[in-house]
Parts: structure tokens; C-alpha cells; sequence
């Protein structure tokens, strides 16, 4: 992938150097990203809810702002913070893009990179939470540690590590659409059907990874082998693979992320269309 011709963001601050901000109970560390995913298949929970459970409630905490440029004062960036910041300014461009077609305008999440744990609106995360996306602030967080255990979970590549990024972005688009307050509400009426909305609000914003992916490849940004490596990753990180890694066993009731196919259906929907509207995952099938 030609991601060092990609913009880039200047919505990106750094917090490497801010580590135990906040932990309660000794922190989630020495867990591992797989362990906690597994669990909270397990539990059908989303990662975070666990993180919270095991930390304990705390106070929202103001981290220092990031000085001028976004990336903040914890020294010079490294090939892995150039190459977020570029992927978001290339979501960035496309979303903007998009939005301006409907006569609105796009409001870019801000990306935190952080290392060990974070301290966020939706509470404290450690590097075993894996990304995230919080509404509660409109940012999304990377550890970026995490970009080896993808490559341990069998995904390499970097269109696979920027299809990462690009979802959680996905579920900041879903935020200003107002698709992830709907579900939400819904959730809350009927918890029957939590996971199976959770699924579908994950798929959407697979698909909506897949429509930054279509856009850059149309720029000439991608190059022969990158759909492939993109489409590995939606499949390394399917439920259903994770499960039977895990607990050597696959409980559908269970995901909350969709399966390795639903993973790979809706991200190259996106992927061959470009078109957010194909992205509609509450008003037909998933599978």
C-alpha cells in the first residue's frame, strides 16, 4: 500500500508516555488481547464492559492536551505513528468527500495512540481491549502494540493493519449518522437482541472500512495484494475463529462481531461499491 503518499492527519495525539493513569486493581497488562476478546465472546460483552468490571468504576480524567500538530510531546513519531496518522488523513479525505455529496459536512474523529492502558470518556482500556471507538468523546484509540498481535492473529500486511483504523473510523461515521444512538436504544429495549445489533453495527462499519478501501484504491493508493491482505484480517478476527481458537468450540448466540464470512461479505461490499448506502446491514440479511 502506498500509504506514505496518503495526507497526513493532524487529528492525532500521542500518549506513549502516559502510562498507570487511573488503573484500579493492578490493570489488565499481562492479560493478553486474545484472553479478553475470548471472554467476552464468551460473555457476549463488548471487550470494554469487561475492562470496566475488572478495573472498577473511575472518574473521567483530563490528560494534557496535545501541543500544536496534534501529535503531542512524547518525542519524535515512529514509522507506526506516520503511518495512522496518514491512513486517517486518507479516511479523512474520503468521508469528507462523501458527506459533501449529501450537502453535509464531516466532523474527523480524533486518533489517540497510546501504550499499556488509556484513559478515555468510556473509561480506562489497556492494550488487551484492542482498538476502539469511543462516542463518548469521538475518538478512537490504538494501541499501537496491537499491530503485532494482528500479524500473530495471522493478518499482515499494511492494508490489514489500515482496515483496523478505517473500521473504528466506520463507527465514528455510524456516531454522526446516528446509527449507533438508534441501536443503542434498541439494545436497551430489547436485550434479547443485544448481540445480534452489536453484529450488525460491527458488519456496517466493516463495510464502511471497505469504502475507504474502494476510494484509495481508486486513487491509486493500493497495490496487488492489499484487497487480499484487507480481507485476511476481516476473517482473522471473525468470532467464530476467535471462539475456536479459544475455547476450541463456536457459540453463534454468543457473537458479537460477526463470523469470519460476514466479516469478509461485508467488507468487500464495501470494498466493490464504494457506496455507503450498500452498507445497510439492519434491513437485510447479514449472511
Amino acid at each position: 500500500m502506498r500509504w506514505r503518499d496518503m495526507r497526513e492527519s493532524g487529528n492525532v495525539e500521542s500518549r506513549s508516555g502516559m502510562r498507570g493513569i487511573g488503573m484500579v486493581g493492578g490493570g489488565l497488562g499481562g492479560v493478553g488481547l486474545l484472553a479478553v476478546v475470548v471472554i467476552s465472546l464468551l460473555l457476549g460483552q463488548n471487550p470494554l464492559e469487561i475492562i470496566g468490571m475488572l478495573q472498577g468504576d473511575g472518574q473521567v480524567q483530563t490528560e494534557p492536551a496535545p501541543g500544536p500538530g496534534g501529535t503531542g510531546a512524547t518525542g519524535p513519531k515512529d514509522q507506526n505513528q506516520e503511518f495512522a496518522a496518514r491512513v486517517l488523513g486518507d479516511t479523512e479525505d474520503t468521508w469528507s468527500q462523501i458527506f459533501r455529496q449529501r450537502g453535509q459536512e464531516y466532523r474527523p474523529p480524533r486518533l489517540v495512540l497510546f501504550r499499556e492502558q488509556v484513559q478515555s470518556a468510556c473509561g480506562i482500556a489497556g492494550s488487551a481491549t484492542g482498538p476502539f471507538y469511543c462516542p463518548g468523546d469521538l475518538q478512537v484509540y490504538l494501541d499501537l502494540a496491537f499491530f503485532q498481535d494482528l500479524r500473530k492473529l495471522g493478518a499482515p500486511g499494511d492494508f490489514a493493519r489500515a482496515y483496523v483504523i478505517a473500521h473504528e473510523v466506520g463507527h465514528h461515521v455510524q456516531r454522526l449518522t446516528g446509527q449507533s444512538e438508534r441501536v443503542a436504544q434498541e439494545q436497551s429495549r430489547d436485550r434479547a437482541r443485544r448481540n445480534a445489533l452489536s453484529v450488525r453495527l460491527e458488519l456496517q462499519a466493516d463495510c464502511y472500512a471497505g469504502v475507504w478501501g474502494h476510494h484509495a484504491k481508486q486513487r491509486g493508493l493500493l497495490e496487488p495484494g492489499d484487497v487480499e491482505s484487507g480481507l485476511g484480517a476481516a476473517a482473522a478476527i471473525g468470532d467464530d475463529r476467535l471462539q475456536k481458537m479459544g475455547q476450541g468450540r463456536v457459540a453463534p448466540e454468543s457473537f458479537t462481531h460477526g463470523s469470519s464470512a460476514q466479516r469478509v461479505r461485508w467488507f468487500r461490499t464495501g470494498l466493490e461499491s464504494g457506496d455507503p448506502r450498500q452498507c445497510d446491514t439492519f434491513s437485510q440479511p447479514v449472511s
